[in-house]
């Protein structure tokens, strides 16, 4: 019996060495390459800003920190509760908000196109964009970044939308540097777009 013990102690030993010699020695890709690499992808869209649209590619994006919030227009309450917490964020980062870029993605291109957005923003903080497209378009957007996003059926006929409810966190490079919950606390979500703006 000790002698089966000493064995089952020896084996994980072993296990653990080459555990951490996997570790140690593997080369690490670094938090921001993994993270670039699971969010994010090549896309075509319609950015849709003070009452204008224009097309927009992922490379328009680069360059600044951004947040990006995927939702509709007729969502009852997830999307127009997080606009409103992003104009309350926009507004206690001060003049640090200018470096920072804020876009409401819609996954409901069937029903939000451009005049739709413009309306509907236009209860909003200003300075947040909107991006709308083809449904191809707006299914590479929601691929590339991993949201889950269906269409929810109803009784009379019409339908809703179910769709993750976090707000992503980017950085200039288009790494994805953290996230920002639903309905999460306004001070903390603005420390964290404060670190996102380094400032």
């Amino acid at each position: 019996m000790k002698a089966l013990r000493y064995a089952l102690w020896g084996l994980v030993v072993l296990v653990a060495g080459a555990l951490a010699y996997t570790t140690f020695m593997t080369p690490s890709q670094g938090p921001s390459t993994q993270l670039a690499e699971a969010y994010g992808a090549p896309f075509t869209a319609t950015l849709v800003a003070e009452g204008r649209q224009r097309p927009m590619s992922r490379q328009d994006m680069l360059g600044r920190p951004h947040v990006m919030f995927f939702g509709f227009t007729h969502c009852p309450d997830v999307c127009p509760t997080t606009l409103f917490e992003a104009s309350r964020w926009l507004a206690g980062l001060g003049a640090d908000a200018d470096g920072l870029d804020v876009y409401f993605i819609t996954i409901d291109p069937e029903r939000d196109d451009a005049e739709m957005l413009s309306d509907y923003l236009s209860a909003f903080d200003p300075r947040i964009k909107a991006v709308t497209g083809s449904q191809e378009e707006i299914a590479t957007l929601v691929k590339g970044w991993n949201v889950y996003a269906k269409k929810v059926l109803l009784e009379d006929g019409d339908y809703t939308m179910d769709h993750t409810a976090s707000t992503f966190l980017m950085r200039g490079d288009g790494s994805l540097q953290g996230t920002i919950a639903y309905q999460e606390n306004s001070e903390t979500a603005i420390a964290k777009l404060r670190r996102l703006l380094g400032t």
